[in-house]
């Protein structure tokens, strides 16, 4: 099988992709970053009375209508404190931002724009319009009115509207769920001292951090060793979990301990391609098993959490019913940067924001895929396509970003 190139690959992967239709209902202080499954219509009118914008008196406008006109304050109209006497004319009411307008006034007098005197009253030094500074009842919306459209995502601004919308609970596109295994005789869990011929299994929390990040329910399925029949009953488990998604670690080439694909075959998967012209990642797979798609991710860590980012990040958010995100930014190279082969390249780098504006990158010298640390380090990703000759400084490129920039 040919190497599939990189946009080939995440085209068949998020073609054959169908959105989740799980809804559940989740409390507005659960529902950030979720996406809507219904529209969302007022249970109520908002304002739900006329009230003041402003701190001042609530007046007639007839009696302020010439400068200096003298009032006597009767009463106060405070937030949750509604006036419920009565004011004739000449008379005023004390009244804060969000209380409730007397009926009788029609205007509200700023407090700057009136002069204290003494026995409770108070004399205009401003002449206000008729009107002013009232907002009424239903000015920002009306019972039944839909405000919220299903396949919105939630944010700050929308969950206060659903709020005064007097809703306290959303019905939401439920999370896809994606179970991730890890496979290796060699491996071991963080805390764990390894043996002679033991590493620590770090995939697992980079690649479900993407995930998780992208809109997922993370199910670990833990780590199970280089056996065929093991691998297959861990892979069962995990199909009776009600999962959208199995992620695989490692075991997915074609070496003599590489035994996932083979475990997946048994277990029926279809496959819908593997090996990917790219670099770090080539042995990614991708392919189904009844309703649940599989991709195998590379063991090599950094090779995974390329990957990760470039197809199961896609994957998760069209699963998860979110836009795709653009991590792709136009940036201009420090340094030179050598011609490539047949497979794109995603070199680690530092990134930073010139006082232009503009993206500046700077590829690590080392690039083995085996080393983390500079993973760690980077801001994000050269992008090299196949074959692109060689580079000098200062010449335009692209970059994948991994986090922002530094200025």
């Amino acid at each position: 099988m040919s190497l599939l190139p990189v946009a080939d690959a995440l085209e068949r992967l998020l073609s054959a992709a169908k959105p989740t239709q799980r809804t559940e209902k989740v409390s507005l202080h659960e529902a950030d970053g979720r996406v809507l499954a219904e529209d969302v219509a007022a249970l109520l009118t908002q304002p739900p009375f006329d009230n003041s914008a402003m701190d001042g008196y609530a007046v007639r406008h007839a009696d302020i209508a010439g400068l200096g006109s003298i009032l006597k304050v009767v009463g106060t109209s405070a937030a949750g404190h509604a006036f419920d006497g009565t004011a004739g004319p000449g008379e005023a009411v004390r009244i804060f931002t969000g209380a409730p307008l007397p009926a009788f006034a029609d205007t509200v007098l700023l407090q700057e724009d009136a002069e204290k005197l003494d026995g409770d009253r108070i004399r205009t030094t401003f002449l206000t319009p008729k009107g002013r500074h009232i907002r009424p009842r239903g000015q920002d919306f009306a019972e039944g009115d839909v405000l919220l459209r299903a396949g919105d995502v939630l944010d700050a601004g929308r969950l206060t509207v659903a709020a005064a919308m007097n809703h306290a609970e959303l019905a939401v596109y439920a999370r896809p769920r994606i179970a991730v295994l890890a496979t290796g005789d060699e491996l071991v869990t963080p805390g764990t001292p390894p043996g002679v011929s033991q590493i620590i299994a770090s995939n697992t929390y980079g690649v479900s951090a993407i995930a998780r990040a992208s809109g997922a329910e993370i199910i670990d399925l833990g780590i199970v060793g280089d056996d065929k029949q093991t691998i297959l009953e861990a892979v069962q488990k995990a199909l009776a979990l009600d999962i959208d998604v199995l992620v695989t670690l490692g075991g997915a080439s074609v070496g003599d301990f590489d035994l996932v694909q083979p475990a997946l075959g048994e277990a029926g998967m279809e496959l819908d391609f593997w090996r990917i012209a790219m670099r770090p990642g080539k042995p990614l797979m991708v392919g189904r098993l009844g309703d649940v798609r599989i991709v195998g991710l590379p063991g090599n860590p950094v090779s995974s959490l390329v990957c990760s980012l470039l197809f199961l990040e896609p994957l998760v958010r069209c699963l998860a019913h979110l836009p795709a995100k653009n991590r792709v930014h136009k940036a201009i190279a420090t340094v030179p940067v050598k011609e490539n082969d047949h497979r794109q390249d995603y070199i680690r780098a530092r990134i930073t924001r010139g006082p232009d504006g503009l993206l500046r990158v700077t590829p690590f010298d080392k690039q083995d895929s085996s080393m983390m640390r500079i993973f760690a380090e980077s801001e994000g990703l050269l992008i090299r396509p196949p074959n692109a000759p060689a580079i000098e400084a200062g010449a335009a490129c692209d970059v994948l970003l991994m986090r922002q920039p530094s200025p």
